[in-house]
C-alpha cells in the first residue's frame, strides 16, 4: 500500500500544479490573465482543461488495459509516460505548447490514478479498506503542500539562469526513475490474477503475505471461502444493464458534481485570493497554509473510515464544503480566508477520499478497473469543461460567483448520494 501510494504522490503533485504552476507562468510572462489568454479566457482555464482532458483519456484507455493486462504494468509505464512529457515541458516558451504537453502528461497521470484505486481495493481486506484508502490518500496528498511550498519558494526566482516554474516541473521528471524502481517488485493483484484464471500465481502471492504474517507472530484467522459464480472477464456493457446501471448513473452524477466543487476551489484558490487584492506571494502563502490540510485530513478520517458508510462520509463532506464555501466568499481578512479555506478543503477531501473507496466497492473485480476508469474519465472531462465555466464565472461574477457555484455543486452531490446511493461497507467485493 505504501509503495503504490508513493507512486500516487507524484501523480497528485502533477495535478496540484494545475493551481500553482499558472501563477508562476503568469509571473514569468508565459501565461496571460483575463481576456488576453487563449480563447479570450485566462490561460489557467486552458491549462486546467488540457490537464483534465488528458486525465479523461488516460483513465478511459488505461482502465480497459488494466482489466486485460493487469494493474502492475499499467501503473509502472504510466509513470514513465508522464515523467517524459513533463521533461519536454521544461523547454517550452509559449502557452499553447505548454498546454499541449500538459495534456500528454496528464494521460499518464489518469492511467496511474485509476490503477491505484483498483489495486488498493483488491489487496486491502474489506474490514480495513476504508482506513487503507484514507492512509493512502494521506500519503498521496502530501504532494499538495509540497507543491504549494515549492511554488511559494521558487515561483518568482531564477536559479542558475533557470526560471522558477521550470524547477517546479523537475520533481515529477526525477520522480519517474525513483517510482519505477520502488514499484519494480510490486506484486500483481491476486484478485485480478484469480479473475483471469491464474489461481496458482495468486495463491503464491497470498502465500508470501501469509508467511510474513506468521514469521512476525501475527495470528491469522481461518480463511473464509466464498463461492463465486463470476465469469473470468466482464463486458463494458454490463455497466449499463441491471443491476449495475443504477449504480453507474448514481456515481457519475455524485462524483462529477463533487469534482466541480473540488477543483473549482482548489485550482482557482491562488487566483481567487489575488482577486481579493492579496499579493502573489501572500496568495501563495495562504494557499500553502490551506494545502497543509490535504494530507492531515485523510489521516484523521482513517480512524473512523470503516465505522461509517462511505456515502455518509461523502454527504458530510459535501455539507462542510457547501457551508464553508459560502462563508469564504464573504471574508475580508487573511485569517478568515485561511480558516474558511481550510474548512472547504477538509470537506472536499472527506468527499473525495470516501469517493475513491466507494467507487471501488460498487463494482465486481472483473469490471472494477473499467468501471472506475469510465466514471473517473467522465469525472475528469467534466472537471476540464468546468475550468472554462469557472473562468467565465470568475470574469463575470467575481469571487462570490465562483464560491456560490462551488457550494451549489457540492449540494447537488449530497442530494444524489442521499437519494440514490446504496450502502457498500459490508459488501463482499
Amino acid at each position: 500500500m505504501v509503495r503504490i501510494s508513493l507512486g500516487g504522490f507524484f501523480e497528485v503533485y502533477e495535478t496540484a500544479l494545475t493551481g500553482f504552476l499558472p501563477v508562476a507562468l503568469v509571473s514569468a510572462g508565459v501565461f496571460q490573465k483575463g481576456h488576453q489568454g487563449l480563447f479570450g479566457l485566462p490561460d489557467l482555464a486552458s491549462f486546467a482543461f488540457a490537464t483534465f482532458l488528458g486525465l479523461f483519456l488516460g483513465a478511459l484507455v488505461a482502465s480497459w488495459i488494466s482489466d486485460r493486462l493487469g494493474r502492475r504494468p499499467v501503473f509502472k509505464w504510466s509513470v514513465v509516460w508522464y515523467a517524459a512529457a513533463s521533461f519536454l515541458m521544461l523547454f517550452q516558451t509559449d502557452a499553447a505548447a505548454l498546454c499541449v504537453l500538459r495534456f500528454i502528461s496528464a494521460i499518464g497521470v489518469g492511467a496511474s490514478i485509476v490503477t491505484i484505486d483498483a489495486y488498493l481495493a483488491e489487496v486491502l481486506p474489506r474490514r480495513l479498506r476504508g482506513k487503507g484508502f484514507a492512509v493512502s490518500k494521506s500519503i498521496q496528498y502530501l504532494a499538495v503542500p509540497a507543491a504549494a511550498l515549492m511554488a511559494m519558494a521558487v515561483s518568482h526566482r531564477v536559479f542558475w539562469n533557470i526560471s522558477g516554474w521550470r524547477w517546479l516541473l523537475m520533481l515529477p521528471v526525477c520522480s519517474g526513475i525513483l517510482i519505477f524502481w520502488v514499484t519494480d517488485k510490486l506484486p500483481e493483484s491476486p484478485r485480478w490474477l484469480a479473475s483471469r484464471g491464474r489461481a496458482s500465481e495468486a495463491t503464491a502471492i497470498v502465500g508470501d503475505w501469509e508467511g510474513v504474517c506468521l514469521a512476525t507472530g501475527y495470528a491469522l484467522a481461518a480463511p473464509k471461502v466464498v463461492a463465486s459464480a463470476e465469469p473470468e472477464s466482464g463486458s463494458f456493457r454490463e455497466l449499463f444493464r441491471a443491476p449495475l446501471l443504477s449504480r453507474t448513473l448514481m456515481i457519475i452524477g455524485a462524483t462529477c458534481s463533487g469534482t466541480v466543487a473540488y477543483y473549482g476551489f482548489g485550482n482557482w484558490l491562488p487566483s481567487l485570493l489575488e482577486a481579493r487584492h492579496v499579493g502573489v506571494t501572500k496568495s501563495l502563502l495562504y494557499s500553502a497554509l490551506i494545502a497543509l490540510s490535504y494530507p492531515v485530513a485523510p489521516f484523521l478520517f482513517s480512524w473512523w473510515a470503516d465505522a461509517t458508510e462511505r456515502k455518509t462520509q461523502m454527504i458530510i463532506g459535501s455539507i462542510i464544503t457547501t457551508v464553508a464555501g459560502l462563508v469564504f466568499a464573504f471574508q475580508t481578512t487573511g485569517a478568515g480566508w485561511v480558516i474558511s479555506g481550510l474548512l472547504v478543503t477538509v470537506g472536499n477531501n472527506l468527499q473525495a477520499y470516501a469517493a475513491h473507496t466507494y467507487r471501488s466497492e460498487l463494482f465486481p473485480t472483473r469490471l472494477r478497473a473499467r468501471a472506475i476508469g469510465f466514471v473517473y474519465s467522465l469525472d475528469r472531462l467534466v472537471a476540464g469543461v468546468s475550468s472554462y465555466m469557472v473562468g467565465a464565472i470568475f470574469l463575470g461574477l467575481g469571487v462570490e460567483g465562483v464560491l456560490i457555484s462551488v457550494a451549489a455543486f457540492s449540494l447537488m452531490s449530497m442530494v444524489i448520494l442521499g437519494v440514490f446511493g446504496p450502502a457498500t461497507r459490508h459488501d463482499n467485493r
